[in-house]
Protein backbone atom coordinates (compact mmCIF):
# COMPACT_ATOMS: atom_id res chain seq x y z
CA UNK A 1 0.00 0.00 0.00
CA UNK A 2 1.35 3.49 -0.60
CA UNK A 3 0.15 5.30 2.09
CA UNK A 4 0.02 4.22 5.67
CA UNK A 5 -3.41 5.42 6.52
CA UNK A 6 -4.38 3.43 3.80
CA UNK A 7 -2.76 0.29 5.66
CA UNK A 8 -4.30 0.88 8.93
CA UNK A 9 -7.57 1.03 6.92
CA UNK A 10 -7.40 -1.86 4.85
CA UNK A 11 -6.14 -4.09 7.78
CA UNK A 12 -9.39 -2.83 9.66
CA UNK A 13 -11.26 -3.36 7.01
CA UNK A 14 -9.92 -6.72 6.31
CA UNK A 15 -10.13 -7.33 10.36
CA UNK A 16 -14.33 -7.01 10.52
CA UNK A 17 -14.38 -8.83 6.97
CA UNK A 18 -15.71 -12.65 7.31
CA UNK A 19 -12.94 -13.61 4.91
CA UNK A 20 -10.25 -13.79 7.73
CA UNK A 21 -12.14 -16.10 9.90
CA UNK A 22 -8.86 -18.65 9.63
CA UNK A 23 -8.49 -21.60 11.94
CA UNK A 24 -6.60 -24.41 10.79
CA UNK A 25 -5.12 -27.56 12.58
CA UNK A 26 -1.59 -28.00 12.49
CA UNK A 27 -1.53 -31.63 12.07
CA UNK A 28 -3.04 -31.17 8.86
CA UNK A 29 -0.27 -29.62 7.01
CA UNK A 30 2.82 -31.39 8.34
CA UNK A 31 4.68 -33.93 6.13
CA UNK A 32 3.58 -37.64 6.17
CA UNK A 33 5.34 -39.80 3.61
CA UNK A 34 2.31 -42.28 3.78
CA UNK A 35 0.20 -40.00 1.75
CA UNK A 36 2.45 -39.00 -0.74
CA UNK A 37 1.54 -40.35 -3.42
CA UNK A 38 3.36 -40.25 -7.08
CA UNK A 39 5.78 -43.33 -5.97
CA UNK A 40 7.66 -40.74 -4.56
CA UNK A 41 10.36 -42.60 -1.82
CA UNK A 42 10.31 -40.84 1.38
CA UNK A 43 13.79 -40.32 1.26
CA UNK A 44 13.83 -38.08 -1.99
CA UNK A 45 11.13 -35.74 0.18
CA UNK A 46 13.72 -35.26 3.00
CA UNK A 47 16.32 -34.73 0.45
CA UNK A 48 14.40 -34.07 -2.82
CA UNK A 49 16.54 -35.86 -6.08
CA UNK A 50 17.93 -33.60 -8.99
CA UNK A 51 15.90 -35.44 -11.40
CA UNK A 52 17.20 -34.48 -15.36
CA UNK A 53 14.58 -34.87 -17.52
CA UNK A 54 15.57 -37.16 -20.63
CA UNK A 55 13.32 -34.57 -23.47
CA UNK A 56 10.11 -37.16 -23.36
CA UNK A 57 8.16 -35.45 -20.36
CA UNK A 58 5.37 -33.38 -21.22
CA UNK A 59 5.86 -29.94 -19.69
CA UNK A 60 9.13 -29.48 -22.07
CA UNK A 61 6.90 -30.76 -25.20
CA UNK A 62 4.29 -28.83 -24.88
CA UNK A 63 3.59 -24.63 -24.34
CA UNK A 64 1.64 -22.76 -21.80
CA UNK A 65 -1.82 -23.02 -23.26
CA UNK A 66 -2.03 -26.64 -21.71
CA UNK A 67 -1.62 -25.47 -18.07
CA UNK A 68 -4.00 -22.32 -19.21
CA UNK A 69 -6.85 -24.17 -20.96
CA UNK A 70 -9.68 -22.60 -19.51
CA UNK A 71 -11.44 -26.12 -20.39
CA UNK A 72 -9.44 -27.97 -17.54
CA UNK A 73 -9.30 -28.09 -14.14
CA UNK A 74 -5.63 -29.15 -13.14
CA UNK A 75 -4.00 -30.32 -10.06
CA UNK A 76 -0.58 -29.58 -9.10
CA UNK A 77 1.25 -31.50 -6.04
CA UNK A 78 4.09 -29.90 -4.07
CA UNK A 79 6.42 -32.32 -1.93
CA UNK A 80 8.69 -30.72 0.64
CA UNK A 81 10.38 -31.80 3.89
CA UNK A 82 8.79 -31.67 6.90
CA UNK A 83 11.77 -29.05 7.80
CA UNK A 84 11.26 -27.22 5.14
CA UNK A 85 7.34 -27.31 4.89
CA UNK A 86 7.62 -26.33 8.74
CA UNK A 87 10.05 -23.20 7.83
CA UNK A 88 7.55 -21.99 5.51
CA UNK A 89 4.71 -22.32 7.92
CA UNK A 90 6.73 -20.76 10.76
CA UNK A 91 6.98 -17.08 8.49
CA UNK A 92 4.94 -16.90 5.79
CA UNK A 93 5.60 -13.16 5.19
CA UNK A 94 9.79 -14.31 4.86
CA UNK A 95 8.75 -14.89 1.37
CA UNK A 96 11.93 -16.91 1.26
CA UNK A 97 11.93 -20.07 -0.85
CA UNK A 98 13.07 -23.52 0.36
CA UNK A 99 13.39 -26.48 -2.19
CA UNK A 100 10.73 -29.10 -2.94
CA UNK A 101 9.16 -30.86 -6.04
CA UNK A 102 6.83 -30.18 -8.16
CA UNK A 103 4.86 -33.15 -9.41
CA UNK A 104 2.25 -32.47 -12.59
CA UNK A 105 0.71 -35.53 -14.09
CA UNK A 106 3.28 -38.13 -15.04
CA UNK A 107 5.76 -35.55 -14.36
CA UNK A 108 7.98 -34.43 -11.77
CA UNK A 109 10.18 -31.49 -11.59
CA UNK A 110 13.02 -31.72 -8.83
CA UNK A 111 14.31 -29.69 -7.42
CA UNK A 112 11.98 -26.40 -7.56
CA UNK A 113 11.97 -23.28 -5.03
CA UNK A 114 8.35 -22.87 -2.99
CA UNK A 115 7.51 -19.84 -1.05
CA UNK A 116 4.50 -17.88 -0.18
CA UNK A 117 3.56 -15.01 -1.51
CA UNK A 118 1.57 -11.61 -0.52
CA UNK A 119 0.86 -8.50 0.32
CA UNK A 120 0.10 -7.02 3.70
CA UNK A 121 -3.47 -7.75 3.23
CA UNK A 122 -3.49 -11.59 1.90
CA UNK A 123 -1.30 -12.02 5.38
CA UNK A 124 -3.68 -9.98 7.79
CA UNK A 125 -5.61 -12.74 9.65
CA UNK A 126 -3.35 -15.78 8.18
CA UNK A 127 -0.46 -15.55 10.58
CA UNK A 128 -0.88 -15.16 14.11
CA UNK A 129 1.72 -12.39 15.13
CA UNK A 130 0.57 -9.33 17.33
CA UNK A 131 1.16 -6.56 15.04
CA UNK A 132 -1.35 -6.30 12.20
CA UNK A 133 0.67 -3.52 10.59
CA UNK A 134 3.74 -5.65 10.16
CA UNK A 135 2.21 -9.41 9.54
CA UNK A 136 4.39 -11.74 10.76
CA UNK A 137 4.22 -15.35 12.98
CA UNK A 138 3.38 -18.54 11.84
CA UNK A 139 0.25 -19.41 8.74
CA UNK A 140 -2.80 -20.43 10.81
CA UNK A 141 -5.33 -20.45 7.49
CA UNK A 142 -5.48 -23.15 5.58
CA UNK A 143 -4.83 -21.41 2.15
CA UNK A 144 -1.92 -19.12 1.48
CA UNK A 145 -0.68 -17.57 -2.01
CA UNK A 146 2.35 -19.87 -2.84
CA UNK A 147 4.94 -19.37 -5.62
CA UNK A 148 6.60 -22.14 -7.57
CA UNK A 149 10.29 -21.53 -8.51
CA UNK A 150 10.83 -23.35 -11.71
CA UNK A 151 14.78 -21.72 -12.91
CA UNK A 152 15.45 -23.10 -9.42
CA UNK A 153 19.40 -23.29 -9.14
CA UNK A 154 20.21 -22.88 -12.49
CA UNK A 155 17.76 -25.19 -14.15
CA UNK A 156 17.19 -24.24 -17.54
CA UNK A 157 14.63 -26.33 -18.33
CA UNK A 158 11.09 -24.79 -18.24
CA UNK A 159 7.62 -26.10 -16.66
CA UNK A 160 5.07 -25.87 -19.81
CA UNK A 161 6.87 -22.49 -20.99
CA UNK A 162 7.13 -21.14 -17.58
CA UNK A 163 9.31 -20.25 -15.38
CA UNK A 164 7.28 -19.19 -12.37
CA UNK A 165 4.08 -20.67 -11.53
CA UNK A 166 1.86 -18.75 -9.07
CA UNK A 167 -0.84 -19.78 -7.27
CA UNK A 168 -3.56 -17.14 -5.54
CA UNK A 169 -5.41 -18.45 -2.50
CA UNK A 170 -8.89 -15.90 -3.48
CA UNK A 171 -8.87 -15.18 0.34
CA UNK A 172 -9.97 -11.87 0.10
CA UNK A 173 -12.57 -13.11 -2.67
CA UNK A 174 -15.81 -14.78 -1.89
CA UNK A 175 -16.96 -15.66 -4.98
CA UNK A 176 -13.18 -17.07 -6.27
CA UNK A 177 -13.73 -15.39 -9.64
CA UNK A 178 -12.25 -12.10 -9.92
CA UNK A 179 -9.39 -12.74 -10.91
CA UNK A 180 -10.06 -15.14 -13.90
CA UNK A 181 -13.07 -13.24 -14.87
CA UNK A 182 -11.05 -9.92 -14.98
CA UNK A 183 -7.97 -10.81 -16.64
CA UNK A 184 -10.12 -12.45 -19.44
CA UNK A 185 -12.32 -9.81 -20.01
CA UNK A 186 -9.31 -7.69 -20.22
CA UNK A 187 -7.65 -10.40 -23.25
CA UNK A 188 -11.15 -10.42 -24.63
CA UNK A 189 -10.66 -6.91 -25.60
CA UNK A 190 -7.30 -6.89 -26.72
CA UNK A 191 -5.36 -5.72 -23.73
CA UNK A 192 -2.28 -7.84 -22.70
CA UNK A 193 -2.93 -9.36 -19.83
CA UNK A 194 -1.75 -12.78 -17.58
CA UNK A 195 -3.59 -16.14 -18.10
CA UNK A 196 -5.86 -17.46 -15.40
CA UNK A 197 -7.03 -20.29 -14.45
CA UNK A 198 -8.77 -22.72 -11.35
CA UNK A 199 -6.52 -24.95 -9.81
CA UNK A 200 -6.05 -27.81 -7.69
CA UNK A 201 -3.21 -27.86 -4.69
CA UNK A 202 -2.16 -30.26 -2.95
CA UNK A 203 0.69 -30.48 0.10
CA UNK A 204 2.42 -33.10 0.66
CA UNK A 205 -0.55 -35.26 -0.61
CA UNK A 206 -3.14 -33.24 1.66
CA UNK A 207 -5.46 -31.22 -0.32
CA UNK A 208 -5.36 -27.89 0.56
CA UNK A 209 -7.97 -26.40 -2.20
CA UNK A 210 -8.94 -24.45 -5.02
CA UNK A 211 -6.48 -21.49 -6.39
CA UNK A 212 -6.12 -19.10 -8.87
CA UNK A 213 -3.59 -20.06 -11.19
CA UNK A 214 -1.89 -16.61 -12.46
CA UNK A 215 0.53 -16.28 -15.32
CA UNK A 216 3.44 -14.70 -13.79
CA UNK A 217 4.39 -11.22 -15.98
CA UNK A 218 7.87 -11.90 -17.08
CA UNK A 219 9.73 -12.52 -20.25
CA UNK A 220 8.02 -15.68 -20.99
CA UNK A 221 5.22 -13.65 -20.52
CA UNK A 222 6.47 -10.59 -23.05
CA UNK A 223 7.21 -13.11 -25.52
CA UNK A 224 3.95 -14.83 -25.28
CA UNK A 225 2.14 -11.40 -25.80
CA UNK A 226 4.20 -9.28 -28.19
CA UNK A 227 6.74 -9.70 -31.14
CA UNK A 228 9.30 -7.45 -30.15
CA UNK A 229 10.37 -9.68 -26.52
CA UNK A 230 13.93 -7.56 -26.06
CA UNK A 231 12.35 -4.68 -24.34
CA UNK A 232 12.15 -3.26 -20.68
CA UNK A 233 9.50 -4.40 -18.33
CA UNK A 234 9.07 -2.20 -15.36
CA UNK A 235 6.68 -3.21 -12.22
CA UNK A 236 4.59 0.11 -10.54
CA UNK A 237 6.29 3.24 -11.93
CA UNK A 238 4.24 6.03 -14.09
CA UNK A 239 6.12 8.00 -16.85
CA UNK A 240 4.80 10.76 -14.58
CA UNK A 241 5.17 11.12 -10.94
CA UNK A 242 2.21 12.79 -8.89
CA UNK A 243 4.31 16.34 -9.13
CA UNK A 244 3.95 15.99 -13.31
CA UNK A 245 7.66 15.12 -14.28
CA UNK A 246 9.43 12.29 -14.39
CA UNK A 247 11.25 10.33 -12.03
CA UNK A 248 15.11 9.65 -11.60
CA UNK A 249 16.75 7.40 -13.62
CA UNK A 250 17.51 5.20 -10.71
CA UNK A 251 13.78 4.84 -9.95
CA UNK A 252 13.10 3.29 -13.30
CA UNK A 253 16.01 0.88 -13.13
CA UNK A 254 15.00 -0.14 -9.80
CA UNK A 255 11.19 -1.28 -11.69
CA UNK A 256 12.47 -3.42 -14.14
CA UNK A 257 12.01 -6.71 -14.26
CA UNK A 258 13.92 -7.23 -17.49
CA UNK A 259 17.10 -6.05 -18.59
CA UNK A 260 17.77 -4.89 -15.51
CA UNK A 261 21.48 -6.75 -15.41
CA UNK A 262 21.86 -5.76 -19.02
CA UNK A 263 23.50 -2.21 -18.46
CA UNK A 264 19.52 -0.81 -18.60
CA UNK A 265 18.50 2.13 -20.67
CA UNK A 266 15.01 3.52 -19.00
CA UNK A 267 15.01 6.53 -21.80
CA UNK A 268 11.95 5.28 -24.15
CA UNK A 269 9.83 5.50 -20.72
CA UNK A 270 11.48 8.09 -19.64
CA UNK A 271 11.45 10.44 -22.62
CA UNK A 272 7.76 9.66 -23.32
CA UNK A 273 7.48 11.02 -19.66
CA UNK A 274 9.21 14.00 -20.54
CA UNK A 275 7.03 14.67 -23.58
CA UNK A 276 4.17 14.40 -21.80
CA UNK A 277 5.07 16.47 -19.19
CA UNK A 278 5.85 19.83 -21.87
CA UNK A 279 3.20 19.07 -23.94
CA UNK A 280 0.22 21.32 -24.41
CA UNK A 281 -3.04 20.01 -23.83
CA UNK A 282 -4.03 20.13 -27.62
CA UNK A 283 -0.60 18.21 -28.31
CA UNK A 284 -0.88 14.83 -25.81
CA UNK A 285 -3.31 13.31 -28.22
CA UNK A 286 -0.43 13.11 -30.87
CA UNK A 287 2.16 12.21 -28.44
CA UNK A 288 0.01 9.43 -26.94
CA UNK A 289 -1.04 8.27 -30.61
CA UNK A 290 2.79 8.10 -31.79
CA UNK A 291 3.85 5.76 -28.33
CA UNK A 292 0.58 3.68 -27.54
CA UNK A 293 -2.04 1.61 -29.38
CA UNK A 294 -4.97 4.24 -28.57
CA UNK A 295 -7.64 1.32 -28.74
CA UNK A 296 -5.43 -1.00 -26.53
CA UNK A 297 -4.93 1.71 -23.93
CA UNK A 298 -8.69 3.34 -24.03
CA UNK A 299 -9.87 -0.58 -24.39
CA UNK A 300 -7.91 -0.67 -20.86
CA UNK A 301 -9.83 2.17 -19.48
CA UNK A 302 -13.16 0.92 -20.73
CA UNK A 303 -12.80 -2.67 -18.83
CA UNK A 304 -11.12 -0.95 -15.73
CA UNK A 305 -13.80 1.22 -15.15
CA UNK A 306 -16.58 -0.65 -15.72
CA UNK A 307 -15.85 -3.60 -14.03
CA UNK A 308 -14.05 -1.03 -11.02
CA UNK A 309 -10.88 -2.12 -10.59
CA UNK A 310 -10.48 0.48 -8.19
CA UNK A 311 -7.21 -0.79 -6.65
CA UNK A 312 -5.15 -0.65 -9.99
CA UNK A 313 -3.88 2.29 -12.10
CA UNK A 314 -6.38 4.89 -11.55
CA UNK A 315 -6.20 5.14 -7.98
CA UNK A 316 -3.99 7.52 -6.87
CA UNK A 317 -3.67 6.89 -3.01
CA UNK A 318 -1.95 9.95 -1.39
CA UNK A 319 0.02 10.66 1.88
CA UNK A 320 1.32 13.95 2.77
CA UNK A 321 0.60 15.11 -0.32
CA UNK A 322 2.79 12.53 -2.12
CA UNK A 323 0.25 10.38 -4.46
CA UNK A 324 1.16 7.38 -6.18
CA UNK A 325 -0.68 4.38 -7.71
CA UNK A 326 -0.05 0.30 -7.89
CA UNK A 327 -0.98 -2.45 -9.10
CA UNK A 328 0.50 -2.58 -13.48
CA UNK A 329 3.18 -3.25 -14.97
CA UNK A 330 4.53 -1.58 -18.28
CA UNK A 331 6.41 -3.28 -21.38
CA UNK A 332 8.08 -1.16 -24.13
CA UNK A 333 8.68 -2.30 -27.48
CA UNK A 334 12.40 -1.03 -28.74
CA UNK A 335 11.33 -1.55 -32.15
CA UNK A 336 8.00 0.31 -32.63
CA UNK A 337 8.95 2.68 -29.25
CA UNK A 338 5.41 2.08 -27.93
CA UNK A 339 4.36 1.43 -24.53
CA UNK A 340 1.58 -0.91 -23.49
CA UNK A 341 -0.13 -0.82 -19.92
CA UNK A 342 -0.64 -4.49 -18.24
CA UNK A 343 -3.28 -4.85 -15.44
CA UNK A 344 -2.30 -6.94 -12.27
CA UNK A 345 -3.74 -7.81 -9.21
CA UNK A 346 -7.17 -8.15 -9.92
CA UNK A 347 -8.77 -9.42 -6.61
CA UNK A 348 -10.35 -6.63 -5.45
CA UNK A 349 -11.90 -5.48 -9.06
CA UNK A 350 -15.97 -5.74 -9.08
CA UNK A 351 -16.63 -5.15 -5.46
CA UNK A 352 -17.90 -1.66 -5.73
CA UNK A 353 -20.02 -1.59 -8.77
CA UNK A 354 -22.88 -2.36 -6.87
CA UNK A 355 -22.36 0.01 -3.61
CA UNK A 356 -18.46 1.19 -2.44
CA UNK A 357 -18.40 -2.36 -0.60
CA UNK A 358 -14.86 -1.97 0.04
CA UNK A 359 -14.40 1.16 1.77
CA UNK A 360 -10.62 1.34 1.16
CA UNK A 361 -10.69 1.42 -2.83
CA UNK A 362 -13.18 3.54 -4.04
CA UNK A 363 -12.31 6.16 -6.66
CA UNK A 364 -14.53 9.40 -6.12
CA UNK A 365 -14.47 10.52 -9.69
CA UNK A 366 -16.07 9.34 -13.27
CA UNK A 367 -13.77 8.49 -16.34
CA UNK A 368 -12.39 11.85 -16.78
CA UNK A 369 -13.37 13.55 -13.93
CA UNK A 370 -11.65 15.63 -11.68
CA UNK A 371 -12.07 17.41 -8.34
CA UNK A 372 -10.54 19.81 -5.65
CA UNK A 373 -8.30 21.87 -8.33
CA UNK A 374 -6.26 18.41 -8.54
CA UNK A 375 -4.92 18.75 -4.82
CA UNK A 376 -5.35 15.74 -2.94
CA UNK A 377 -8.69 15.06 -1.18
CA UNK A 378 -10.34 12.87 1.36
CA UNK A 379 -13.28 10.71 0.53
CA UNK A 380 -15.21 7.39 1.78
CA UNK A 381 -16.29 6.60 5.22
CA UNK A 382 -12.63 6.49 6.50
CA UNK A 383 -11.81 9.78 4.99
CA UNK A 384 -8.93 8.46 3.23
CA UNK A 385 -6.61 11.00 0.82
CA UNK A 386 -6.94 10.62 -3.00
CA UNK A 387 -5.97 12.33 -5.63
CA UNK A 388 -8.46 12.25 -9.36
CA UNK A 389 -6.52 10.31 -11.83
CA UNK A 390 -7.24 12.96 -14.60
CA UNK A 391 -4.84 15.18 -12.77
CA UNK A 392 -2.27 13.16 -14.35
CA UNK A 393 -1.53 14.53 -17.57
CA UNK A 394 -1.33 11.05 -19.28
CA UNK A 395 -4.10 10.07 -17.96
CA UNK A 396 -6.11 13.05 -18.66
CA UNK A 397 -4.61 12.34 -22.31
CA UNK A 398 -6.44 9.31 -23.03
CA UNK A 399 -9.62 10.87 -21.08
CA UNK A 400 -9.65 12.57 -24.37
CA UNK A 401 -10.27 9.97 -26.56
CA UNK A 402 -13.92 10.40 -25.97
CA UNK A 403 -15.39 9.30 -29.01
CA UNK A 404 -13.15 5.91 -28.75
CA UNK A 405 -13.76 5.54 -25.16
CA UNK A 406 -17.76 5.47 -26.13
CA UNK A 407 -17.41 3.04 -29.22
CA UNK A 408 -15.20 0.22 -27.52
CA UNK A 409 -17.56 0.34 -23.81
CA UNK A 410 -20.40 -0.35 -26.20
CA UNK A 411 -18.18 -3.19 -27.90
CA UNK A 412 -17.58 -4.16 -24.51
CA UNK A 413 -21.02 -4.02 -23.08
CA UNK A 414 -22.44 -5.91 -26.07
CA UNK A 415 -19.68 -8.59 -26.60
CA UNK A 416 -17.08 -9.81 -23.50
CA UNK A 417 -19.48 -8.44 -20.56
CA UNK A 418 -22.37 -9.41 -22.13
CA UNK A 419 -24.72 -12.45 -20.29
CA UNK A 420 -24.03 -14.27 -23.49
CA UNK A 421 -20.34 -14.88 -22.71
CA UNK A 422 -19.45 -13.39 -19.34
CA UNK A 423 -21.83 -15.18 -17.65
CA UNK A 424 -22.34 -18.01 -19.30
CA UNK A 425 -18.44 -18.20 -18.64
CA UNK A 426 -18.93 -17.71 -15.34
CA UNK A 427 -21.28 -20.65 -14.91
CA UNK A 428 -18.96 -23.08 -17.27
CA UNK A 429 -16.04 -22.27 -14.57
CA UNK A 430 -18.80 -22.45 -11.57
CA UNK A 431 -19.56 -26.42 -12.97
CA UNK A 432 -15.48 -27.34 -13.55
CA UNK A 433 -14.72 -26.30 -10.01
CA UNK A 434 -17.75 -27.04 -7.82
CA UNK A 435 -16.43 -30.65 -6.62
CA UNK A 436 -12.79 -29.07 -5.75
CA UNK A 437 -15.17 -26.39 -3.53
CA UNK A 438 -17.04 -28.68 -1.76
CA UNK A 439 -14.26 -31.07 -0.82
CA UNK A 440 -12.50 -27.97 0.48
CA UNK A 441 -15.87 -26.75 2.21
CA UNK A 442 -16.11 -30.16 4.25
CA UNK A 443 -12.66 -30.28 4.96
CA UNK A 444 -12.09 -26.96 6.46
CA UNK A 445 -13.58 -24.81 8.69
CA UNK A 446 -12.16 -21.51 7.06
CA UNK A 447 -13.55 -22.36 3.52
CA UNK A 448 -16.77 -20.86 2.25
CA UNK A 449 -19.65 -23.39 2.31
CA UNK A 450 -21.51 -24.31 -0.86
CA UNK A 451 -24.40 -22.18 -0.26
CA UNK A 452 -22.46 -19.09 1.06
CA UNK A 453 -20.36 -19.36 -2.01
CA UNK A 454 -23.80 -20.22 -4.15
CA UNK A 455 -25.19 -16.39 -3.36
CA UNK A 456 -21.89 -15.08 -3.98
CA UNK A 457 -21.80 -16.37 -7.43
CA UNK A 458 -25.50 -14.84 -7.40
CA UNK A 459 -24.25 -11.44 -6.62
CA UNK A 460 -21.16 -11.15 -9.26
CA UNK A 461 -23.65 -11.58 -11.93
CA UNK A 462 -25.57 -8.98 -10.46
CA UNK A 463 -22.29 -7.04 -10.47
CA UNK A 464 -21.56 -8.00 -13.86
CA UNK A 465 -25.44 -6.51 -14.71
CA UNK A 466 -25.09 -3.32 -13.33
CA UNK A 467 -21.51 -2.49 -15.29
CA UNK A 468 -23.27 -3.62 -18.19
CA UNK A 469 -25.68 -0.18 -17.35
CA UNK A 470 -22.50 1.88 -16.41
Amino acid sequence: MSSLSKIVAFIGFLLFSTIISCKNDEDEITADSNIVENGVPESDIKDPLTITPDGSENYLNFDSEYIFDQESLHTFDLVLSEENLNLLNADPTAEKYVQGMLIFENDTVSPVGIRYKGSIGAFVGCVDGPNWFEPSGAKICTKLSMKIKINWEGRSEEFYGQKKLQFHSMNNDNSQMHERAGYWLFRQMGVPAPRAVHAQLNINGIYTGVYALVEQIDNRFIKENFDDDEGNLYKEIWPLSSAGMPYPFDDYVNALKTNENDHPNVDLIRDFGQKIAEASEEDLQEIISTHMNTNEIVSYAVVDRLIRNDDGAFHWYCDDGVCTNHNYYWYEEPSTAQLHLIPWDLDNAFENILSNANPVTPIADQWGASRNNCDPFEYGPWGLTQKSAACDKLTRGWAKYTETYEILKIQFINGPLSVAQIDQQIDSWVTQITEAHQEASNLYEDAESEESWLNEINLFKAELNKARQH
